[in-house]
């Protein structure tokens, strides 16, 4: 076992924000991800580094790296190692001391609770003490970044969290199966009914005024209703570049859980040497 190395899978922005709070809190961090990555809020997720070689956020270097010695020593450089691993292969060539899922899925695809010997889950679709050691809260709410050691998180409602009065219409989404086509970039402003990107020939307009915080790489295949892209309802593009309060306060929960299973599992250790 690696102590202090976490092993997130998925590096979109909700990740993205637990490897900022894990790596400031001094651990080692690895995240995997798909070979097209399909994050919208690309300026905030490690994910992004899969296209771009290496990313910055908060101040912290996410690099592509090829395998695991190189992302061995990318850590030890006092950077984040983003690795493609579609199949999960990293878990067994890491080791790590904490391996956490949060791909957002919504649903398990394979998540055990012999993983690590620390496994945590972000959101619904897992159980706490089945699935994972704890799962962590992900709906906004007073709840929003608890860790649980019994039981899931709350269901996924489909609906998107409020910001200044908007919800669903804040996300831009595939009209129909094909390629998308951005004609805007992440940090314009748009209005109402403005073309923000095609899929084939069918545009998909903003529904709201605002700036553009997110919206998917050029090129990839999408389907119908999947999300593509996000408006912020404020003309500010400095939004566009921050990591939300929401990631952090999860980060901040996983990092609680961290603790609490870490004296856990010494308490367990010294009880069976007592007990022997």
């Amino acid at each position: 076992m690696n102590s202090n190395l976490a092993l997130i899978k998925g590096a979109g922005d909700l990740a993205s924000g637990v490897a900022c709070v894990l790596k400031g809190a001094g651990f080692r961090v690895v995240l995997t991800e798909t070979e097209q990555p399909t994050c919208v809020r690309r300026k905030v997720s490690f994910a992004e580094a899969v296209y771009a070689g290496e990313v910055s956020i908060r101040g912290i270097t996410g690099r592509l790296v090829e395998n695991t010695a190189e992302a061995r020593r990318t850590m030890a450089r006092g950077q984040i190692a983003v690795l493609i691993d579609p199949r999960g292969e990293a878990l067994n060539s890491l080791c790590p001391e904490i391996f956490i899922d949060a791909t957002m899925l919504k649903r398990n695809c394979g998540l055990k609770l012999d993983c690590a010997p620390i496994v945590i889950a972000l959101g619904p679709g897992f159980e706490a003490g089945v699935d994972a050691r704890s799962v962590i809260e992900t709906q906004r709410g007073p709840q929003l970044g608890k860790p649980l050691y019994r039981g899931t998180a709350a269901p996924n409602t489909g609906i998107p969290g409020e910001v200044l009065g908007y919800t669903s219409q804040r996300v831009l989404r595939a009209p129909l199966e094909g390629t998308f086509s951005v004609c805007l970039n992440i940090g314009d402003l748009v209005n109402v009914g403005d073309t923000v990107a095609y899929v084939n020939d069918i545009p998909v307009r903003s529904l709201i005024d605002g700036v553009i915080r997110g919206l998917l790489k050029d090129g990839l295949w999408v389907h119908r209703g999947m999300k593509v892209g996000d408006v912020h309802p404020e003309k500010d593009k400095r939004v566009c570049y921050l990591v939300t309060d929401k990631a952090l306060l999860i980060g901040q929960g996983v990092l609680k859980a961290i603790h609490f299973l870490r004296r856990l599992t010494s308490l367990t250790i010294k009880g069976s040497f007592s007990g022997s």
